[in-house]
């Protein structure tokens, strides 16, 4: 083994614990990996192939498709309409910045919990707000819809976090194989 290819796994390494940080806080780690593994494929392709950038780049995708479309889901399972699915996207995002806002004069801890628990509370309040506010449901109604968006941001998170992990394994396996 050269040095390169202890090289590039340590990179692989670094980027694989810095994406699980970044997804922890609400940021794109996956992507992150994706970068650096196409750095390292433009530097050696002998090392890191265009098959290993593109399975972190489906990886991504799905990562994302599952984090943006889980709180939906999880408001349309406890009878939400596609307008309270949509305010449960909206939501999400809008409580990931306000809870990293709002809870980053907490040091560490709160630029950690900050934008997970904002985002699990901006998906149920989203769709609560919309299923109340413009569908009309009646308020249990609309409280189960939003108690559904907020488990499913809740699961897409760990499902993320999940999906990180493999990301950056696969991205240090492929170092050395």
């Amino acid at each position: 083994m050269t040095w390169e290819v202890w090289i590039i796994a340590s990179v692989a390494m670094l980027s694989g614990l810095a994406g699980v940080v970044c997804v922890v806080l609400a940021l794109p780690g996956i992507w992150l990996m994706t970068l650096i593994s196409a750095m390292c494929m433009w530097w050696r392709p002998e090392i890191i192939s265009w098959r290993t950038v593109l399975t972190l780049v489906i990886l991504g995708i799905v990562s994302e498709a599952i984090d943006l479309f889980a709180s939906a889901a999880g408001a349309k399972k406890f009878g939400g309409s596609k307008r309270g699915a949509l305010g449960a996207i909206i939501g999400t995002i809008v409580g990931a910045i306000l809870g990293g806002v709002f809870l980053s004069v907490i040091p560490v801890v709160g630029w950690v919990v900050g934008p997970i628990l904002g985002g699990i509370l901006g998906a149920g309040a989203g769709a609560l707000l919309v299923e109340r506010g413009i569908v009309k449901q009646t308020w249990t109604d609309s409280m189960k819809s939003g108690g559904g968006a907020a488990a499913g941001r809740a699961v897409s998170i760990f499902v993320k976090l999940g999906l990180t992990i493999t990301a950056g394994l696969f991205f240090v396996i492929a170092a050395f194989v």
